[in-house]
């Protein structure tokens, strides 16, 4: 047995050896050795640190499977929200980006492009922080949840052999990188992962999964580390950040930097020095798709400059200094065999073709949306009938045309528009001006499945655990695991198996212990998470109940200005359309629902239950200015020196209010350099004209 001395020597040098081939072999794709070999020195060094214990240490090769997490994955703020982008489809609609980007900078300076290649997976943060030797370990691994709090699944994003569990002083320092920085990447299942890993759940009597990015999302939350290290997941990294904000002047330099430092870094980017180069990029990169060994959706195009980045800034929902252009759907022909009708959480009516199943893509599709009464008519489309499905933006199936030939002879049976709720019974209404029928009844089951699940996801009360087979059981209903199909009646309606245990979103605040535990597949930690879940959901706060209620028309954004603007749950009650009006971004017909939603009894009822039964129903209230009550200003070009985020935040805290289009109820238009046509408008209708001084004089009073 050697001395611990001699053993830490001889340790870190295996360490070092097989850190040297992971590198080689997951990040080059040039392994020098055999698996044999590898194996052979891993084992080596499991052998050693076996005898000697006290020298493991939390980024040695050995320890990429840990322990399970323990009792689910715990919720982390990230260091700067972690955005979606804006899409274009089109080359015309990047060159109004171009324009976009141009309009918001100097017209005197130049902008470069960096074209990187879309995959399609799922966003994940690695933090790094400073080990006593020099190095940066890492410390923690984080999922996008819902943009500002992402899960803590460090354990599983440890197994992923692409990402480094540590990088050494002089990668560091090569690099020129501090010891604690962020990495932010995108995890993807390569196809040969994918096919095995449903070759596998095929054998185990289970639902193949539906496509690679899928799998990739319920593998990096699965609670068993052994399972997520087989997968064999990748993580290919694209962003630097220190504090929440970039490291390094441009993001080629970005990187450059992530290459240097050990990380997997996608090969197929390219700075480019206009929209043109941009435009060729994604020409040469879309035929690449059906070869790359992984799914990619498009390419995402960024503002090289980190500096220029900056003074772009951000919308409420992405950066402007950023796009993803979509590839053209993927299509394919199949058979039209039957058709559901659907009903979601404000009744809503929704055709669902089922469909002989067919490979679009890498995903295998048996439904396709039919989105209305009005586009069936406009389709033509009967049961029997040959369709052409693609998958919309490569994620909802969608029908967009019969095909007749002498292959496709046409189907005979007509699809028949319910005019009753196909779940609940209860005559379907059609409001003057709109396409859709809708279900009137609050309590259908249907709704209130849609509503329990629109409670739940993560963008509102992100209540984990709380998916589609526990809302079926708390309804009463046959639940669905594994991706069997739930029981339904032949209008598609669930089946009823027992009594419910809730009726409403109010009585999931009810549910008590021992209710949970007569459900299938529901044992007590199962059970204990859930309420604890329940239990925090709680304290999300106003915005995130607004959002949760469903108000038509009142999404992510529109529920934070209510919240802001009336601070509690009262107030907003007592509101008339006209003061709702005066929010920002509200406006007559947003106003209108939410009046006619609080009027409601019922609504009223739920939302005093909800109360009672402990969930916050206030928020901090924006204090608001009235120097600018009543205007309302649009802005156009470039200002001396406030950026258009920053002008519009100073006209909105004096009570004003911003529009993107110029129009006859426009107090004023405030114009910096190369205004455009904005500008012009304003003229033709004899809108005011301020420059930036006359909007701080403006301001100050």
């Amino acid at each position: 047995m050697a001395t611990a001395h001699t053993a830490e020597e001889q340790i870190e040098k295996l360490r070092e050896e097989i850190r040297h081939h992971e590198y080689l072999y997951y990040m080059l794709d040039a392994p020098e050795i055999s698996d044999a070999q590898y194996d052979a020195l891993m084992n080596q060094l499991k052998k050693l640190e076996a005898e000697h214990p006290g020298l493991i240490t939390p980024d040695s090769p050995t320890q990429r499977v840990g322990g399970k997490p323990g009792g689910g994955f715990a919720k982390v703020a990230h260091s700067r929200p972690m955005l979606s982008l804006d899409n274009a489809y089109n080359a015309e609609e990047l060159r109004a980006w171009d324009s976009r980007v141009r309009t918001g900078l100097s017209s005197s300076e130049s902008v470069k492009y960096v074209c990187e290649l879309k995959l399609d997976g799922l966003s994940m943060a690695l933090q790094y922080t400073a080990a006593q030797d020099g190095s940066a370990r890492l410390q923690r691994g984080l999922t996008r949840g819902d943009g500002t709090t992402g899960e803590d699944v460090t354990t599983n994003v440890r197994t992923i052999r692409s990402v480094p569990l540590s990088v050494s002083a002089k990668k560091l320092a090569a690099a020129k990188l501090p010891q604690d920085f962020e990495v932010r990447g995108e995890v993807v299942l390569p196809h040969v992962a994918f096919v095995k890993m449903n070759e596998e759940r095929v054998a185990q009597g289970m639902a193949p999964a539906a496509n690679p990015r899928n799998a990739a999302a319920g593998t990096i939350r699965t609670l068993e580390p052994n399972i997520v290290a087989q997968r064999r997941l990748d993580l290919y990294a694209y962003f630097l950040l220190r504090d929440g904000e970039t490291l390094l002047p441009t993001h080629t330099e970005t990187l450059e930097a992530l290459r240097t430092a050990g990380f997997r870094v996608n090969p197929h980017a390219k700075t480019v020095k206009n929209i043109d180069g941009v435009i060729e990029f994604i020409a040469a990169a879309e035929p690449l798709r059906e070869t790359l060994g992984y799914e990619i959706d498009g390419v995402v195009i960024k503002v090289d400059s980190t500096a220029q980045q900056r003074r772009l800034g951000f919308t409420g929902k992405a950066p402007r200094w950023a796009i993803a252009y979509k590839f053209a759907a993927r299509a394919a022909v199949t058979k039209l065999e039957d058709v559901h009708f659907q009903v979601g959480r404000t009744g809503k009516v929704t055709p669902v073709a089922v469909l002989v199943p067919v490979l679009i893509g890498g995903t295998t599709v048996t439904r396709a949306t039919l989105h209305n009464a009005d586009e069936i008519a406009r389709l033509g489309v009967k049961i029997g009938d040959s369709v052409q499905v693609e998958r919309g933006g490569d994620v909802i199936p969608k029908i967009v045309e019969v095909v007749e030939d002498k292959q496709h002879p046409r189907g005979n049976k007509e699809i028949v528009f319910p005019s009753t709720c196909p779940v609940c019974g209860t005559e379907l209404v059609r409001v003057e001006g709109e396409v859709d029928w809708r279900c009137i009844n609050n309590s259908c089951p249907a709704r209130v499945r849609e509503e329990l699940l629109h409670w739940a996801s993560r963008g509102v009360m992100n209540i984990e655990g709380l998916g589609d087979a526990m809302v079926a059981q708390l309804l009463g209903q046959a639940p669905t695991f594994d991706g069997e199909t739930a029981e339904v009646t032949e209008e598609g309606a669930p089946i009823t198996t027992r009594k419910p245990l809730i009726y409403n979103i109010a009585d999931l605040y009810r549910l008590k212990r021992e209710q949970l535990l007569g459900l299938e597949r529901v044992g007590e930690k199962t059970a204990d998470a859930l309420l604890a879940q329940i239990d925090r959901s709680c304290s999300a706060g106003l915005a995130r109940v607004l959002l949760g209620l469903g108000i038509r028309f009142v999404g992510e954004r529109t529920a934070q200005l209510l919240a802001q603007h009336f601070g509690s749950i009262e107030a907003l009650k007592k509101a008339t359309a006209e003061e709702l009006e005066a929010v920002n971004e509200v406006g007559p017909k947003v106003a209108q629902a939410i009046v006619e939603f609080f009027a409601i009894e019922k609504n009223q009822q739920l939302i005093s239950d909800l109360e009672s039964l402990g969930l916050k129903m206030t928020a901090e209230k924006k204090v608001v200015g009235t120097a600018l009550n009543g205007l309302t200003f649009v802005l156009t070009g470039t200002l001396p020196n406030l950026t258009r985020d920053e002008a519009k935040e100073r006209i909105e805290a004096a009570g004003g209010k911003v529009s993107g289009s110029v129009s006859k109820k426009t107090s004023f238009v405030v114009a910096g350099e190369e205004a455009g046509s904005k500008l012009e408008k304003a003229q033709s209708l004899g809108v005011k004209i301020l420059d930036e001084e006359g909007l701080l004089e403006l301001l100050k009073g």
